[in-house]
């Protein structure tokens, strides 16, 4: 007998091929500003975060070291390919993008091996002076940056068409969207994921079972930084240049808060959060008013303050934990099985499946 589908797994195959389709399509239905400035950038911004939220909800460590890693890929690939500055060795723009890769990994393996031992806020503040590390280097190192940055950097080509086109980068994007999507999910049932989870959980216990705890979170801070090497790769393909200005402390708690009010362990919670950074960042100084001196078109970073505030204050899960509680007040009002979203002491999403609807009584 073949077990049933339930409706809502039903609509929720429904919502995803939709949303798949709209993505598909969204070159014909959105005006080339909105793609490239809006939906090419948050998918790139979404991938940052992502890293961001992979190592946060599957192996409980909150790391400011990301906007670091996907400078160095960017970096990485800037020198080695075509470029106004830097070494511009030259390499195809491909194998370039594969070097910045690689090296955003082998870095990523390096600080994870310096910070995998920490834990809280002393695991957050060496994340950071890492990721700081990285921006005065490159600001400073004449030879590979400086402060001016590099530009003109060359992008590759697919089906004979320039990635740099509006359309290509977004569809290289979103496909790097899925792919990281999918392989995070993936990974996060293969044995090395369920011990990262108990890791988290419980890490003492897991190291008294056999677990080498160090090296299982390393390797997870790896993934993580291969998952900003794409970002970074993206990034420099988004703006043809990238300099210290634009991978410094700022861009680092963009980043942070992207994560945050999309929702911090939630995986989709990346894209949407991005998606919602860059509709302010875009829109908010043509319809924001003014008030007073403390609010006013240029006031940007205030508005996305009392959204990141309220966001906190409100559900810390962020924006797919107010859709998770919504979901599941529906569900109580229908008498149907429906998910709890919880948060743990430890910060930790907990999620549990109970029947909203009493059970009929037996009749006497």
């Amino acid at each position: 007998m073949r077990p049933r589908v339930s409706r809502e797994r039903v609509l929720i195959w429904a919502a995803v091929l939709l949303l798949l389709l709209l993505c598909a399509l969204a070159p014909v239905l959105f005006t080339g500003y909105f793609l490239s400035q809006i939906l090419t950038k948050a998918l790139w911004l979404g991938i940052a975060a992502a890293s961001l939220i992979f190592l946060s909800r599957y192996g409980g460590m909150i790391s400011l070291a990301q906007v670091g890693l996907y400078a160095i890929a960017g970096f990485t690939m800037a020198n080695l390919g075509s470029a106004f500055g830097g070494h511009h060795l030259g390499w195809n723009p491909w194998a370039a993008a594969i070097g910045g890769v690689a090296a955003a990994t082998a870095f990523g393996l390096l600080f994870g091996a310096i910070a995998s031992r920490s834990y809280g806020i002393y695991f957050l503040m060496i994340t950071l002076a890492l990721s700081v590390i990285v921006f005065y280097f490159f600001g400073q190192a004449t030879d590979f940056s400086g402060y001016g940055g590099i530009r003109s950097v060359a992008t590759p080509e697919l089906v004979g068409n320039p990635i740099a086109h509006p359309e290509g980068l977004y569809y290289v994007s979103l496909a790097a969207t899925v792919l990281i999507l999918l392989g995070i999910r993936y990974l996060a049932g293969t044995p090395f994921g369920l011990v990262l989870q108990g890791i988290r959980d419980d890490p003492a216990r897991m190291r008294a079972l056999g677990y080498r705890v160090a090296l299982h979170r390393t390797l997870a801070f790896g993934v993580g930084a291969f998952i900003a090497g794409v970002a970074g790769i993206l990034s420099v393909w988004y703006q043809t240049q990238i300099s210290p200005g634009g991978v410094d402390i700022a861009q680092t708690i963009n980043v942070l808060v992207i994560a945050v009010i999309g929702g911090l362990y939630w995986l989709e919670g990346a894209w949407i959060g991005a998606l919602l950074f860059t509709v302010l960042d875009n829109y908010s100084r043509t319809w924001l008013p003014s008030i007073g001196e403390w609010m006013g078109p240029d006031r940007f970073e205030t508005v996305l303050g009392i959204i990141f505030l309220l966001i906190v204050l409100l559900s810390p899960g962020g924006l797919v934990g107010i859709w998770q509680r919504l979901r599941a007040r529906v569900s109580r009002a229908l008498g149907q099985r429906g998910t709890t979203v919880l948060m743990g002491p430890d910060g930790v999403a907990v999620v549990e499946t109970e029947r909203f609807a009493e059970a009929a009584r037996p009749r006497e």
